[in-house]
């Protein structure tokens, strides 16, 4: 047969079985079939196992660093190694935390010898109590390597440069203890730096920061120490970014649109973040999630811990004032009663019905959610501030932690954006810092 009358009829045979299909390309757009529960526990299990998880915020008491009570034992704090196991939580920030008070040379004194003991703490842990456990990290190669050697890695953050004093020298001496990152105010207005607490009395100290935090963001920069801006003032963060040459980070806030607190960024803020090439790790704290969530809810759970407080003969304060009233001394036990009792408190409260809802794990993605529309996937990163006040129904200890990548898998997070808020966002930031760190020591 004639090649040209072959050609002609297949033509004719391919238009006619077009013309009797049902469907065609432009009306056979499948719908994707819905993940079951079962479908996405199963994805989260692989991801997580798959991702390194990693918290920038987990304050320590150095009560659990000691031979005989420590985190080689499932204590009631949040962190634990037992409960990091159990929950797939492989890097957890340990905090050098001092919490603000005289600015005076007595004041500096005590503070840098809590700072020094929270640092003996951690590496002790590392170095001493649990070597085969758990490795102290100080780079993100460090990091990556530990994690794959099957071991948990420890990272140490500063919150408040408080104990720095009016010695500059001191920054350096804590980054080659291995920290990391430092917040150069807390609750209250310190020598480097207002405080987010200005805010209530619009009272500052040094509209934004003083002369010597000027000095402390170049040193940070110099010496490859990541600034964090979670409790600074807006404008104390404005002039620090304004002043750094490397990217910054908030270690544990949230988006102020969702929640107006002045724990929180707002929208400008978070631009500035974003154009600093910096990121936000979202916390999981409820009273920075969704304030009338945890207002309903606070109003029964504070009825609890003061029946938990009458049990342990502990006079119950309300209100920060009137724990920052105490003498040091006396804080520092009451602090020790409050870890205690919200142990004995999220124990009881999984018994009880008919409490309002209690902020949880839905909460806190959606601040995920609208950090990322606000900046971007590659600028916000995850943090609990476990132990220091933090925890949501879902993610309550260490021992939940695969719960948020559950959440993250439901809302149909990738494993590569997954990684990124877990630990690859963050880890970035510290390589661009200690990047422009070399090159200022070159």
């Amino acid at each position: 047969m004639n090649k040209s009358i072959i050609l002609i009829a297949i033509l004719i045979l391919s238009i006619a079985c077009k013309e009797g299909s049902t469907s065609s390309p432009e009306t056979e757009t499948e719908t994707p079939t819905p993940m079951t529960e079962a479908d996405i526990l199963a994805k989260a299990e692989a991801i997580h196992k798959n991702v390194m998880t990693l918290d920038t915020h987990c304050d320590i008491n150095v009560k659990n660093f000691t031979d005989s009570i420590n985190y080689t034992q499932k204590l009631t704090s949040q962190v634990n190694l037992p409960k990091m196991n159990e929950g797939g939580l492989d890097v957890p920030w340990f905090i050098v935390y001092t919490g603000q008070d005289s600015l005076n040379t007595a004041g500096y004194k005590a503070a840098y010898e809590n700072a020094m003991t929270k640092f003996e703490a951690i590496h002790k842990l590392c170095e001493e109590i649990a070597p085969d456990q758990i490795v102290l990290a100080t780079t993100s190669e460090e990091a990556r390597r530990i994690w794959k050697s099957g071991k948990k890695v420890a990272m140490i953050g500063i919150e408040n440069g408080y104990p720095i004093g009016e010695d500059i020298t001191n920054v350096e001496k804590f980054y080659n203890l291995g920290g990391r990152y430092m917040s150069l105010a807390h609750n209250g207005h310190s020598q480097l730096s207002d405080s987010n607490t200005g805010e209530k009395d619009n009272v500052w100290l040094h509209n934004g920061l003083s002369d010597l935090g000027k000095e402390v963001v170049a040193e940070m920069n110099r010496v490859g120490m990541m600034i964090d801006v979670s409790h600074p003032s807006k404008e104390a963060m404005r002039q620090m970014i304004a002043l750094t040459k490397a990217p910054i980070i908030a270690s544990h806030s949230s988006a102020r649109a969702l929640c107006d607190h002045s724990r929180n960024l707002d929208d400008e803020q978070l631009q500035w973040m974003k154009e600093n090439g910096g990121v936000v790790q979202t916390v999981a704290f409820t009273s920075y999630l969704n304030t009338e969530k945890f207002e309903k809810r606070a109003a029964h759970e504070v009825e609890i811990a003061k029946k938990i407080a009458d049990s342990m003969g502990v006079t119950w304060l309300d209100g920060r004032d009137a724990v920052m009233a105490l003498d040091n001394e006396a804080r520092e036990k009451y602090f020790d009663f409050l870890g205690t009792m919200a142990a004995i408190r999220r124990e009881k409260v999984k018994t009880m019905k008919d409490l309002p809802p209690a902020v949880g794990v839905g909460d806190f993605v959606d601040h995920i959610d609208y950090l990322i529309e606000k900046m971007g996937i590659d600028h916000v990163g995850i943090s609990s501030d476990f132990d220091g006040g933090g925890g949501i129904e879902g993610w309550s200890d260490a021992s939940e932690t695969m719960n948020v990548t559950i959440e993250l898998v439901r809302r149909g997070y990738t494993e590569d954006e997954i990684e990124k808020l877990w630990s690859g966002n963050l880890l970035r930031v510290l390589d661009e810092v200690q990047a422009v760190a070399a090159k200022l020591k070159a």
